[in-house]
């Protein structure tokens, strides 16, 4: 998909709620670098030879990372428009105290999706060779907003339109499945190299399976 139409779907994230608009004009730049890159604008790959260089890019290599990659992409794609068209209108009719929770519960979709979109491509960048496994493995790349992320089934949640409860639920799935990835992949130092495989076998029965239907 070009990159234009991805700057479109994402721009279409930007609601009521300013307070997302930071976020959201965040997430639009690295949703328009991953069509870049889908298209081969990105660099070779590099290895510096480190055992965490390998491993990194052993993950990103593996399907598990295309398919949670895949999925996120997605589901920005889908988020965006439903909150920039039958969002709106649903959101029109409900009452006070549950559009306010709409705002907010809306708000939290898009930092989950923001913050995957940042994740998913600072791994992908490891493997084009744009950047240092090391560097990606600091805390400033790391999963982040998690006490936003990792919150949500508030009092009156039941009373959102369905398609929004739907998103709020697997992208706290998708958020959660990187959560435990990134836990992995920055935990414990560096893997033998023979050892690589064998690893991401296991975090493929680990977490591959676990995709919101």
């Amino acid at each position: 998909m070009h990159s234009d139409v991805w700057r479109a779907r994402t721009d279409q994230l930007v609601y009521a709620n300013h307070a997302a608009d930071s976020a959201l004009r965040h997430a639009r730049d690295l949703i328009a670098l991953s069509a870049q890159r889908a298209r081969g604008q990105g660099t070779s790959m590099r290895s510096d030879g480190s055992a965490r260089d390998v491993t990194r890019k052993s993950f990103t290599g593996s399907a598990l990372f295309e398919r949670t990659f895949d999925e996120g992409m997605a589901l920005v794609e889908e988020t965006a428009k439903y909150l920039d068209g039958r969002g709106r209108t649903e959101s029109r009719d409900l009452p006070r105290k549950a559009a306010m929770l709409y705002a907010g519960e809306s708000m939290r979709v898009t930092t989950r999706l923001m913050q995957a979109a940042s994740w998913l491509l600072v791994q992908r960048a490891v493997y084009d060779g744009d950047m240092a496994a090391e560097d990606a493995s600091s805390e400033r790349y790391r999963l982040g907003s998690k006490e936003i992320c990792l919150g949500g089934g508030s009092d009156g949640v039941e009373l959102l339109p369905a398609k929004l409860r739907e998103l709020l639920s697997r992208s706290d799935n998708l958020y959660r499945r990187i959560a435990r990835l990134d836990e992995v992949l920055c935990a414990g130092g560096a893997l033998p190299v023979a050892g690589v495989h064998d690893h991401f076998d296991r975090l493929e029965k680990a977490f591959g399976g676990e995709s919101a239907a």
